[in-house]
């Protein structure tokens, strides 16, 4: 595919697998914005290497649905990274995990279908498959949430 001067919607962009797919679709030459996390240090996580000329940060919260949609509108494409990944934190604040991973998809879903998004790619986790009943684990596997954030990731 040609990338040169799509626009595309990164969310989850700071992260470590966002930055890189952001890096990417940049040398491809796509115009790349890049959702991310809200933080009282304006952090830009691993974006701050990119190339800005064809790049735009946009800073917010994927459970605030106004947020998303004006992220959402006028990209061609999303790749929905976004996420609250810690296992171990999904135990102590499993609302806000749930919230963030399957009301941020519903968010992202809902503003690529109300403007008229040509494509959504959502990025999961192995997580849903739990422990292996078979190996190698496939989509055909069984659903098996061990956690509130396997859970949450089951429920996007």
């Amino acid at each position: 595919m040609n990338w040169s001067g799509v626009k595309v919607l990164v969310t989850g962009a700071g992260g470590f697998i966002g930055s890189h797919l952001t890096e990417r679709l940049l040398e491809l030459g796509a115009q790349v914005t890049a959702f991310v996390r809200y933080n009282s240090q304006a952090s830009q996580g691993f974006l701050c290497r990119q190339n800005p000329e064809r790049l735009s940060i946009v800073h917010g919260d994927l459970d605030e649905y106004e947020s998303v949609r004006k992220a959402v509108a006028g990209h061609a494409y999303v790749f929905h990274l976004g996420a609250l990944i810690s296992i171990p934190y999904s135990y102590y604040h499993p609302r806000e995990v749930f919230t963030t991973n399957a009301v941020g998809t519903l968010n992202i879903l809902t503003a690529a279908r109300e403007e008229k998004t040509s494509k959504v790619v959502i990025t999961s986790t192995s997580e849903v498959y739990g422990t292996a009943l078979y190996v190698p684990i496939d989509e055909k596997h069984p659903l098996q949430g061990q956690s509130p954030y396997a859970a949450s990731k089951i429920a996007s």
